[in-house]
């Protein structure tokens, strides 16, 4: 489904992503842990056209998407849920699901979302703003959704979250896989999440993937030392 091939990329002269390799298969969810400023958050950004492949190449279902703009690869069926969340804070839950419908011309915010939410259903008045961290983070999953993508990708979406509210979350993301189909990527700093929904988990140590296990092969112990600071 999405197949990353020798992707170097930099900020100005300093690289940050030393040749990554990484393949993910249809209906795979695909873990990237790894500390601060190891080059997660790049690495999405990259996927996304946010920020500038030096060299290498990113293909999804046999197209290139590295000279793509960022509007293309969403339209190509590439969805981002950014650190933090972003999502617009004085428009509506229901405004901001609605932002996503623009790629496939809908109207309507399909029933099936709010089903994998329902309380975005209780709460598609509100403003985004006034929403608790966990519920920002559903709106911010269900915004990329109303795009319908093959290709999900979430950037430390545990971040500020409650650990009841994980639990939920990991559960949520499997059943997105299952019911819809698609390929998630997640890099993530919490490694009971990882392990509670990744069938592979990968650590990136200063811009190089340096493991790369399924998750039923996965030792917790050694993982846990690249991410301990």
């Amino acid at each position: 489904m999405l197949a990353i091939n020798d992707l170097h990329v930099a900020y100005g002269q300093s690289e940050v992503l030393h040749g990554l390799n990484v393949s993910v298969a249809p209906n795979e969810i695909v873990a990237i842990m790894g500390r601060n400023g190891m080059g997660k958050t790049t690495l999405m950004k990259s996927l996304m056209g946010i920020v500038p492949t030096k060299s290498g190449s990113v293909m999804m279902e046999g197209t290139e998407l590295s000279k793509m703009a960022s509007y293309d690869r969403v339209a190509r069926g590439l969805a981002y849920v950014p650190q933090g969340r972003m999502i617009f804070s004085t428009m509506t839950v229901k405004e901001n699901i609605e932002t996503g419908l623009v790629v496939s011309g809908e109207k309507n915010v399909p029933e099936d979302i709010y089903e994998l939410f329902p309380v975005l259903l209780e709460m598609k008045g509100r403003r985004g703003g006034n929403l608790s961290g966990g519920q920002q983070q559903q709106l911010a999953i269900a915004r990329a959704l109303a795009t319908k993508p093959k290709v999900l990708l979430l950037d430390e979406p545990t971040e500020g979250i409650q650990p009841s509210i994980i639990k939920d979350m990991a559960r949520t993301l499997r059943h997105i896989r299952d019911t819809k189909g698609l390929s998630i990527i997640v890099s993530e700093q919490v490694l009971s999440f990882a392990l509670d929904v990744a069938d592979r988990v990968l650590v990136i140590e200063n811009g190089e993937i340096v493991r790369d296990e399924a998750r039923d092969g996965i030792d917790a112990a050694q993982i846990s030392k690249y991410l301990s600071v």
